[in-house]
């Protein structure tokens, strides 16, 4: 598969410089290999494979610091050093994972020294709130006069459900599953253009995040919503909206009853 320049940075919103550096990156790395004329290619699946194994101990201290954070073992605030000296881990390392954790959006560097983590939901009762407030605004979203289907992205989304389907739901981390369903979400609700839905539900996947990668994740329910998300994916596409804003609704009931039992 190709990666154009172009279209990686209007799809990201972004110059093309960066990607350009990113994508060297990534070459680097093993995951993408560079033809002159060509440009860059993803990598074979095997070479993927042997770089998700190689950062399984890094995936492993990620958790632990998530549920070390969500039972309150770890302040909230914590310098580098502490961290090194709790987790057995180098100086890059813990900035690698920090950063990761950054860019998931619960946790920030302050001002000087230290790193603070943010607010998150870690109550059963707010968690099943947090259902609620989707199960109210998503599929409304479907239904606003503003949205504008983006069929390259929400095909995108469909080809990731059904390789899960296809068996990746039982090689994934929680961390992955929870990347690749709430970019789903997200992706449906962009096409909405309503910014408030978009900013809220997105601020509250990012609280949900670490509850969610707290729980156990139950593989074969997880592979009957995909079939769901596929369904609704379908209703877009085939602009069934009202079908498909049907279809979500359903699918959170579900998903929240499942989860909250409520």
């Amino acid at each position: 598969m190709h990666l154009p320049e172009r279209l990686l940075a209007e799809e990201l919103r972004v110059s093309e410089s960066p990607i350009r550096g990113a994508l060297k990156t990534l070459a680097e790395a093993g995951l993408l290999t560079y033809t002159a004329g060509e440009g860059y290619v993803i990598e074979a699946p095997e070479r993927r494979e042997e770089m998700r194994a190689e950062g399984g101990e890094e995936d492993a201290t990620y958790l632990q610091i998530a549920s070390d954070r969500m039972e309150g073992r770890i302040a909230g605030r914590m310098s580098e050093s502490e961290l090194m000296r709790r987790y057995g881990l180098s100086r890059a390392n813990v900035l690698k994972i920090l950063s990761r954790i950054a860019s998931e959006g619960w946790i920030e560097r302050l001002p000087g020294n230290g790193w603070e983590f943010l607010p998150m939901l870690t109550s059963e009762d707010a968690y099943r709130q947090s259902f609620r407030f989707r199960l109210l605004n998503e599929p409304a979203a479907i239904l606003e006069p503003t949205f504008v289907l983006n069929e390259a992205a929400l095909l995108a989304c469909r080809e990731q459900q059904q390789a899960l389907i296809a068996g990746d739901v039982h090689r994934a981390t929680a961390a992955d599953l929870f990347e690749i369903n709430s970019r789903l979400h997200e992706t449906i609700l962009e096409c909405s253009n309503n910014s408030f839905i978009i900013d809220s539900v997105k601020r509250i996947n990012r609280l949900r995040r670490l509850m969610e990668l707290g729980s156990k994740v139950e593989r074969t329910a997880t592979v009957a919503f995909c079939h769901e998300h596929v369904q609704i994916l379908d209703l877009l596409l085939e602009n069934r909206r009202t079908e498909a804003a049907d279809a979500l609704r359903l699918h959170l009931g579900l998903v929240s009853r499942k989860k909250t039992g409520f």
